[in-house]
């Protein structure tokens, strides 16, 4: 014989929503709240430990006859691509495709308060609202009392926001009880919806277990003291994150929330009673108990036990409550559901309580969960306990949050690799965790640094950053023919060539250009140890001024040293001659010998005299490889001093535009070239030009032995980027003092890639601003993007083969890695 069909309007227990409150048709007022809480993994002990005091004191403000009901929702989802903010770059639509449909756990949270009326019956499996009617009380309708309620819930709210954990949002009417194109709260529950969903009227079956529509539910509960754990905390260890010298914490309940991955919501109820009637009631149980110990050991235990509650309620100034927690599963997949008691068991166990699957009393525990008719809660299904033990089974955490600032790089989230858009060098200033936005990385080989600084970079110049890199190794190749950038490089066949007299469209010989130029000249005139006089100094100022003022009068004439070194032969000798300079004051004639070699025909007569690659001032991506260099006496010091040059002309001279210098391992070198001064001015004042100053390194022991980046860098780097330091798990107490980290960092830095998804290649990073906020992330790409960023030798001749077969660098990474997919259909 099949169910009666029953008008779920004829069943509602809600009388109306009004005010942004829920009024109940037994007289019960609900206020709702939307939380938010901190992301998942990012708290340390101490921080579970003050969040779970927080909620206490909170909960210890709500009036007698309240209760407080936390809802978590948990639903699966899928990325969906937005091609539109990806504009045109290659690099971004592909990122998009990849993620495109990449599934997560959605999670959103509410708070709900609900006052009774003090004469309210207590509801219970048999005598709840899913089977009667009732009448509003005349208590409801005293305004005098909602305002007292409002004013509990005013304080609640207050501690909560206080304590820098979580944020709520009194939901309001629509919200609640939604619109015509978008389902309010009251019906998400109903019929299982989220939010962004079209409203839709499901089929609700209660006889033989929950249905609704094709979402077939399970319910599990805790319910009954005797199913939870001996003990309980605000945290606990999660040990795929762990290591031998490090403990990684999560919330207590987080294997019931985040953790947990299939469609659920996560039931929290504290029910405040009468605490003197609760502390009676407990007594007379007591000496109950013991009268009748004789007979059995366990009303012996069940005395104890009373006394024991009795005792820490009184001394201990503790407030009793009732509670119960509930997870509700559900799927449309028969297979699924099958499995759900595995998951939540596992789940349970991991908090060491046992799993009850609720079967009789299902639908009056699930119809209890619509906000707004807590009151009605079977309380057979509660057990006695204190505010304190009860929060711990609070999920206190939610999924990695998209920062709101519009600049910043696309990571990973750690458990599902969901995009999470992420600023790391704005948004922290603003916040107060930083006060600037230099960079220090420390990676071993094989971390993924490179990787790692390809993305960064490319993100950054995608957004309109000035980039200026300066690399050994070619890790920058792919990526700065993608972009059409400069690239500088030695090889006998192509050396490297630059042009320090040319002045771009828009740019003027400033003194600041003049003085670069100078210091160049007398870098390649002087030894280090040689000192120059005064007189030369003005002599070379004023053959440049000469030089230039003669380009003005002969447009025809190309600048570079060439024509400066003729200009000094044809035409300033004969100005030194009339000016009657002696040559003590300034040995021409040693001079041009000494520059010889650079003017045509000499050795180096390609160094000073580039015909392209010009417009260094207007390129936004210019990389500097220096690998060849870097030990020659003579074109390392320029190469030096032209970096030094370019970046401090980007830095004053491009107002209001985002610049950026990254300096590889190739630091080391240039410390050693009289650029140690240089490095720490760049630290101290980049910041106030709108730029950021970036050093890279791979060994502890770099930083050890250099000064200069032990001083400098690393204290004026207020974010410190670190990739897989497994290696250096057993020293790493020396890199944590150095770096000036917290023992939460150390235990976020050595849980990277401890747990990573077998099934998706990727690397993690620990990113920590100014030591106040610090995460893990994904750094997870496209196949495009990896091909662009590849340091894999055999990767790189690849694509550089593909580029020469198909014309550009684009179309060749773009059919490599369709062949590749086509070869390997899981990438």
């Amino acid at each position: 014989m099949s169910s009666p069909i029953i008008d779920i309007e004829r069943l509602l227990p809600l009388s109306k929503v009004e005010n942004a409150a829920i009024l109940s048709a037994s007289g019960d007022i609900t206020i709702a709240y939307e939380a938010n809480l901190p992301e998942i993994f990012t708290l340390s002990d101490r921080d579970y430990e003050a969040y779970h005091q927080a909620f206490v004191k909170a909960i210890r403000l709500l009036p007698t006859f309240s209760i407080f009901h936390k809802q978590d929702w948990f639903m699966e989802t899928a990325y969906r691509a937005d091609f539109e903010k990806a504009g045109k770059s290659f690099l971004s639509r592909s990122s998009e495709r990849f993620f495109n449909e990449r599934p997560y756990l959605a999670h959103r949270c509410y708070i709900f308060l609900t006052q009774k009326p003090a004469d309210r019956k207590l509801a219970t499996s048999v005598y709840s609202n899913i089977l009667r009617k009732s009448i509003v009380p005349q208590q409801t309708t005293n305004p005098v009392l909602y305002k007292d309620f409002l004013d509990c819930t005013g304080q609640f709210e207050r501690i909560l926001s206080d304590s820098g954990f979580v944020t709520l949002k009194r939901m309001n009417d629509d919200e609640l009880a939604g619109t015509a194109n978008k389902p309010g709260i009251i019906e998400q529950y109903c019929f299982l919806l989220s939010p962004g969903q079209q409203p839709i009227i499901r089929d609700i079956h209660l006889k033989d277990n929950i249905q609704i529509g094709d979402q077939q539910c399970e319910l599990y509960t805790l319910s009954d003291a005797e199913d939870l754990p001996a003990l309980c905390g605000s945290r606990i260890n999660y040990d795929k994150y762990s290591t031998d010298k490090t403990k990684f914490s999560i919330g207590f309940a987080s294997p019931l929330g985040q953790l947990l991955n299939c469609n659920h919501i996560l039931n929290q109820y504290l029910f405040i009673e009468d605490a003197g009637k609760t502390i009676k009631r407990l007594e007379a149980k007591k000496l109950r108990l013991q009268s009748l110990s004789g007979y059995s050991r366990e009303n012996a235990i069940g005395s104890d036990a009373c006394n024991d509650f009795l005792n820490e309620a009184v001394g201990e100034q503790r407030l009793p409550v009732k509670a119960h927690f509930n997870v509700l599963a559900w799927s449309d997949d028969p297979a699924k559901v099958k499995d759900l008691k595995n998951l939540v068991g596992s789940a349970m166990a991991q908090m060491d309580a046992a799993v009850k699957q609720e079967t009789d009393g299902a639908p009056q525990v699930w119809w209890a969960g619509l906000p707004g008719n807590e009151a009605d809660f079977p309380m057979n299904d509660t057990f006695d306990t204190f505010v304190e033990q009860a929060v711990c089974f609070f999920n206190l955490e939610t999924n990695y949050r998209d920062s709101i600032s519009p600049f910043g790089i696309r990571f990973g989230d750690r458990l599902s690799g969901k995009p999470v858009h992420a600023d790391i060098s704005d948004e922290p200033i603003k916040q107060g965790f930083t006060t600037n936005r230099n960079k220090f990385i420390l990676g071993p080989s094989g971390s993924g640094k490179s990787f790692f600084t390809n993305h960064m970079v490319r993100s950054y110049y995608e957004q309109g950053t000035h980039i200026v890199l300066v690399d050994v190794g070619h890790s920058y190749k792919g990526l700065c023919d993608l972009v059409s950038g400069y690239y500088f490089t030695y090889s006998e066949s192509e050396p490297i060539k630059f042009n320090p007299f040319y002045l771009t469209d828009g740019d003027i010989l400033d003194t600041e250009k003049k003085e670069s130029i100078k210091t160049l000249l007398l870098a390649l005139w002087k030894k280090d140890d040689e000192n120059f006089r005064r007189s030369e100094y003005v002599a070379l100022s004023n053959a440049l001024t000469g030089y230039f003022q003669h380009l003005e009068k002969y447009k025809d004439v190309f600048p570079c040293f060439n024509t400066f070194y003729e200009y000094l032969m044809e035409e300033y000798l004969q100005v030194l001659e009339d000016g009657k300079v002696k040559e003590k004051d300034f040995d021409v004639a040693n001079f041009l010998y000494v520059l010889n070699p650079y003017y045509r025909g000499g050795e180096f007569d390609y160094l000073l005299n580039a015909t392209e690659n010009l417009d260094l001032l207007n390129e936004r991506f210019i990389v500097f490889e220096i690998d060849a260099v870097k030990d020659h006496p003579i074109l390392f010091p320029v190469v030096t001093l032209i970096i030094m040059e370019l970046f401090i002309s980007k830095m004053r001279k491009l107002k209001g535009v985002r610049k950026l210098v990254l300096i590889e391992e190739c630091w080391k070198a240039i410390a050693k070239e009289g650029m140690a001064e240089y490095i720490k001015y760049l630290f101290k004042t980049v910041r106030k030009f709108f730029g950021e100053a970036i050093v890279v390194t791979q060994e502890v022991e770099d930083i050890i032995s250099s000064p200069v980046v032990k001083q400098a860098i690393i204290n004026n780097s207020d974010c410190k980027i670190l990739l897989d330091q497994s290696k250096y798990q057993n020293k790493f107490d020396q890199i944590q003092e150095l770096l000036g980290l917290t023992e939460k960092e150390k235990a976020q830095i050595l849980s990277m890639n401890k747990a990573n998804d077998p099934k998706r290649k990727y690397k993690e990073v620990f990113i920590s601003l100014g030591g106040q906020y610090s995460k893990v992330y994904r750094t997870e790409v496209s196949l495009e993007e990896y091909l662009a960023y590849t340091t894999e030798e055999s990767e790189k001749v690849k694509v550089q083969e593909y580029t020469r077969q198909y014309g550009s660098i684009q179309k060749g990474i773009a059919m490599l890695a369709q062949e590749l997919r086509n070869n390997h259909p899981k990438n």
